[in-house]
C-alpha cells in the first residue's frame, strides 16, 4: 500500500493543492489553544516551500452549517500560526473557490503559500461535490493527502479533487505517509506477540475492530466502561455503570468468538459519584460484583497487573481507548499501568488517536511509544480493516 510521497515529485515551479488537518481548538477569542496540528504538517509543507513550490493549504475546521462564512470557523488564526512557524508571511483567502482565492492563488510565487478558507463553508464540500471539486483541482499541478484524520471520509477534497487530478501527480504527505506504514504493516505483517488494548466507553464503537482484531492478534485486552457490557453478558453485577444493554447478546457472541484470546477485568475500581471522584466513596470489587449506587471508573489493580504481564512480552501493541476515567486521579492508574507497560517493552506500539494519544500524552508516555496516530476514526476503520477511496486514489510509489 506504500504511496508515493510529496518528496518524490518536482515541485519547483509548481503549484501544489495540499489536504492539511488545521481542524485545531479555539479558545472564545479566535485564539489556539492547542497548535499541534499545524505543526505536524509542518515537514509536508516545508518539503514544498523549500523546493521553490507554490503551495496552497486546504483544510477544515469544526462543523460550519455549509452556507457560506462563519467567523467562529474561520482558518485565519492557522494561517497566522503557520506564518510564525515558518517565519514568513502566508497569505490567507477570504473564500475557497471564489475570486480572492483566486487572485491570491495566482499571486503566489515560488516557496509562497496561501492558506484558503474552511473548505466546510461550502456544502460541495461535504457532499463530495464533482463541481466544487473540479475548481479546487483546477488551481494546482499536484494533489498531496496529508490529512490522515479524514482519510475514512469521502468529502470533496479527500476523493473528488485527487479524481478530477487524474494524470496528475497525486502523493501523500509525510503524515498520511507514516500512518498507512505504522497501521498497515501492523495489520499486515505483525510482530509476534501481536495485543490490542482496546477501551472507551461503547461495545458499538468498537465491534467491527473488535472482530476483525480477535482473527488476527493473539490477545485482545479490554477494558473502560465497555467492560461493563461484557460483564453484564457473563451474568456480573454492574450496579449504575454505563452499559449499552443492547448489545448483551453481541458480546456473549464476541466472548464465544474470542475464547482465549479475549481477556475481559478481574477486578474493578468503583465509585458512588462521577461529578467528585477525588472525593466519593470508592472500592475495588471484583468483576461482576459492582454494588447497587457505584459504577465501574476503572479497571482494577490485579487487572493492571494481569494486563502488564501480556503487554511487556508483546512485539506489536495497537491501543485504542482509555482503561478508565483517566483526567481524574485516582482512576488514571489502570491507563497509566498500561501506558507504563507499553513503555517498559520493547514492542512496536501504535495509540489510535483520540482519548488514548489525549492519555498518553497527559500521562507523560508520548515519548516511549513508537507512533501516535493523529486520526482516531480513520485509525479505528484502518484496524477494521477498511480500505480508504481517499488513499487507494494516489499514486503509488
Amino acid at each position: 500500500m506504500a504511496k508515493k510521497t510529496i518528496d518524490q515529485v518536482d515541485v519547483a515551479g509548481k503549484k501544489v493543492l495540499m489536504r492539511v488537518d488545521f481542524n485545531v481548538p479555539l479558545d472564545e477569542n479566535q485564539n489556539i489553544s492547542d497548535d499541534r496540528r499545524v505543526r505536524m504538517a509542518l515537514p509536508s509543507i516545508k518539503s514544498v516551500v523549500d523546493r521553490g513550490g507554490q503551495l496552497i493549504l486546504m483544510s477544515h475546521l469544526g462543523r460550519p452549517e455549509g452556507k457560506g462564512f462563519e467567523a467562529k470557523y474561520s482558518l485565519a488564526p492557522a494561517a497566522k500560526a503557520l506564518g510564525e512557524m515558518l517565519g514568513k508571511p502566508v497569505a490567507m483567502a477570504s473564500d475557497t473557490v471564489g475570486d480572492d482565492a483566486a487572485a491570491k492563488v495566482g499571486a503566489l510565487t515560488d516557496g509562497g503559500v496561501v492558506v484558503l478558507e474552511n473548505l466546510r463553508f461550502n456544502s460541495g464540500e461535504k457532499k463530495g461535490c464533482a463541481e466544487f471539486a473540479g475548481k479546487l483541482a483546477a488551481m494546482a499541478d499536484i494533489y498531496c493527502n496529508d490529512a490522515f484524520g479524514t482519510c475514512h471520509r469521502s468529502d470533496a477534497s479527500m476523493v473528488a479533487v485527487p479524481e478530477a487530478m487524474a494524470g496528475k501527480p497525486r502523493v501523500v504527505g509525510h503524515l498520511v505517509a507514516r500512518e498507512i506504514q505504522y497501521l498497515t504493516d501492523a495489520i499486515s505483517n505483525p510482530g509476534r506477540p501481536f495485543v490490542a488494548i482496546l477501551g472507551g466507553a461503547k461495545v458499538s464503537d468498537k465491534i467491527n475492530v473488535i472482530n476483525n482484531l480477535l482473527g488476527i492478534c493473539d490477545a485482545v485486552l479490554i477494558g473502560g466502561a465497555m467492560a461493563y457490557t461484557f460483564s453484564l453478558a457473563q451474568g456480573g453485577k454492574v450496579g449504575d455503570s454505563l452499559v449499552e444493554k443492547d448489545k448483551v447478546e453481541l458480546a456473549k457472541e464476541l466472548i464465544a468468538k474470542g475464547g482465549d484470546k479475549l481477556h475481559l477485568p478481574v477486578d474493578t475500581h468503583c465509585g458512588d459519584d462521577f461529578g467528585n471522584i477525588a472525593g466519593c466513596n470508592k472500592k475495588v470489587v471484583a468483576a461482576g460484583e459492582i454494588p447497587d449506587g457505584m459504577e465501574g471508573l476503572d479497571i482494577g489493580p490485579e487487572t493492571a497487573k494481569l494486563y502488564a504481564e501480556i503487554i511487556k512480552k508483546a512485539k506489536t501493541i495497537v491501543w485504542n481507548g482509555p482503561m478508565g476515567v483517566f483526567e481524574k486521579p485516582p482512576m488514571d492508574a489502570g491507563t497509566k499501568a498500561v501506558a507504563q507497560a507499553i513503555a517498559d517493552g520493547d514492542s512496536i506500539s501504535i495509540i489510535g488517536g483520540g482519548d488514548s494519544a489525549a492519555a498518553v500524552d497527559q500521562l507523560g508516555f508520548v515519548d516511549q511509544v513508537s507512533h501516535v496516530s493523529t486520526g482516531g476514526g480513520a485509525s479505528l476503520a484502518m484496524l477494521e480493516g477498511q480500505r480508504f477511496a481517499a488513499v487507494d486514489l494516489l499514486d503509488e510509489a
